[in-house]
């Protein structure tokens, strides 16, 4: 079944009292138990809710996965499935993570004795280099938030399965339309929800999927534990979000495919980060593991001043944190998505002074490029090193 009518009927569930073809939302904490001994699937909405049920079943459907768990926010997935593993173990994490991800690796998991290396995953000696005794898992996140840099998906959930360790992917900016990490080797997928997957900068969520019934079992452990699992509302939301996903992420990426090509020739521009490009490192590697280059770009124009100019003369892009929406939002990651790093790890990272995030809506491109023109037309050309 193609992934477009995979969408519709996942997300289309009709309801069995009624026949309606829109989940209804189930706005209850507790449920009644017919039977003193003997109790029903639900009692509870933290362990389970009929709302959610159906969300969770479509976003494991789309992976591919059997097993699919829904939380409050992105970062209360990751949380959730890092929570997973216990004091004394070690992690290795894609050197080019997330910014709330390096919080929780920097501030919160050492204090439960969960160490972790950051590494280069292109380069797979490294990889195996940082592999110690008590490493339990390689988490990858491609392409990274905000370089775009790629991860050979397969190569690394094979180098992590050969020395029995668990492979875990982040796969907010592609989407499950655009890549399926399960299918490469992945135990275990993580999304911010919030982003494609929802899809109208409406709702905060967060996803975890697995094949593994193990891992499926810790992950709901933690969910039931913990609690922070995602509203019936909200789940709704999700639900009527995903419908669009298809269509949304088709017009997005090709829109971001013309707009990179013609930042390239961009004498503003000293960088373009996105791996639909050919001159990009992961080119040949996203040409095989993922449909396109996906719906969001980096660009640097050589400056903080510059990237100022850019932010505040552009009219058509929302000028905020986040991606994934209909409208286009422009971010700043020094600031924004990525302020928890000093400014030496920015650095590290690929995070440069005049490095901007461009999430690709569903205006019209040739509008799109033409505001870029007007706003580039401000500032200098940077000189040549």
């Amino acid at each position: 079944m193609h992934d477009w009518t995979k969408i519709i009927k996942a997300t289309t569930v009709q309801d069995p009292a009624t026949g309606a073809v829109n989940t209804p939302i189930q706005l209850s904490s507790t449920f009644n138990q017919a039977s003193f001994d003997e109790f029903g699937k639900f009692d509870y909405s933290r362990s389970g809710n009929p709302t959610r049920e159906v969300a969770e079943h479509a976003v494991a459907t789309l992976e591919d996965g059997q097993f699919g768990y829904l939380f409050s926010t992105g970062m209360a997935a990751i949380s959730s499935v890092l929570m997973t593993f216990s004091q004394g173990d070690h992690l290795i994490i894609s050197k080019y993570v997330y910014g709330g991800t390096f919080r929780i690796l920097e501030e919160v998991l050492p204090r439960f004795g969960i160490e972790h290396t950051f590494v280069d995953l292109s380069d797979l000696d490294a990889v195996a280099a940082a592999i110690q005794p008590n490493t339990k898992a390689i988490y990858i996140e491609t392409p990274s938030n905000p370089i775009l840099a790629v991860t050979d998906i397969a190569a690394v959930a094979d180098l992590a399965h050969q020395h029995h360790l668990i492979a875990i992917a982040d796969n907010t900016f592609m989407s499950p339309v655009l890549q399926k990490p399960l299918h490469l080797g992945v135990d275990i997928v993580v999304h911010s929800a919030t982003k494609f997957l929802a899809g109208h900068s409406d709702i905060v969520a967060g996803a975890a999927i697995t094949n593994d019934q193990e891992l499926a079992d810790q992950i709901y452990f933690i969910q039931n534990a913990v609690g922070a699992t995602l509203g019936v509302t909200d789940c709704w939301l999700l639900l009527r979000g995903i419908k669009t996903l298809g269509v949304r992420m088709q017009q997005s990426s090709s829109a971001a495919q013309r707009i990179a090509e013609w930042l390239e020739q961009q004498p503003q521009v000293t960088r373009v980060c996105y791996p639909g490009l050919p001159s990009n490192a992961g080119y040949a590697i996203q040409q095989r593991q993922a449909v396109n280059g996906g719906a969001v770009l980096s660009f640097d124009v050589g400056s903080e001043t510059a990237a100022r100019t850019v932010a505040e003369t552009t009219t058509i892009p929302e000028f905020s944190v986040s991606l994934g929406g209909t409208e286009t939002i422009l971010s700043y990651p020094p600031k924004m998505s990525h302020a928890e790093l000093s400014v030496a790890d920015q650095a590290a990272s690929g995070i440069t002074p005049g490095l901007l995030r461009f999430s690709v809506g569903l205006e019209d491109p040739d509008d799109l490029i033409a505001d870029l023109a007007q706003a580039f037309a401000k500032i200098a050309v940077p000189a040549q090193s």
